[in-house]
């Protein structure tokens, strides 16, 4: 491991944890050259995973992306962040688990709603409104309707 303060290649490790997620190892080390201590994070090599948009074009799935789309969708409600990271890592997990190298936008979509819906019902419709583009109040007032009488949406 090479030192980022100078560049040294030789490092010794003071202490390996895992991470609370148990998919990530934790080390923090020491350099032998300047003594600095930093802190690397080690996980096992993953299949790219794409997306695939509405309009057939693909991107590399990107968690960061889904979790900040989760976080506009539960501002001002009492979502903990930490619930939020447990969603996205389930569906990210359950995506890889399948051994599918491209999945649709939609598919992503239909995931987060099914469980966003019994976190929080007030961000399930936010987050419907942006992913189902509603396209009057008719289809939105149908969606809080099927909300309302526990229907699938």
């Amino acid at each position: 491991m090479k030192c980022p303060f100078c560049a040294f290649r030789e490092t010794k490790v003071l202490d390996s944890r895992m991470t609370e997620s148990g998919d990530v190892v934790r080390r923090r080390r020491e350099c032998l050259s300047c003594e600095h201590r930093f802190t690397t994070y080690e996980r096992v090599e993953e299949i790219p995973l794409a997306v695939i948009k509405k309009d057939g074009t693909r991107e590399p799935f990107d968690r960061n992306k889904l979790l900040n789309g989760l976080l506009r969708a539960t501002i001002k409600r009492h979502v903990p962040r930490e619930t939020l990271e447990n969603l996205v890592s389930d569906i990210e997990s359950e995506l890889r688990n399948q051994f599918k190298y491209e999945v649709s936008s939609q598919t992503i979509g239909e995931m987060v709603l099914k469980r966003l819906r019994k976190i929080d019902k007030v961000a399930y419709v936010r987050f419907a409104s942006v992913y189902r583009e509603f396209k009057d109040i008719k289809e939105f007032t149908q969606e809080l309707n099927r909300l309302q009488k526990g229907k699938k949406g």
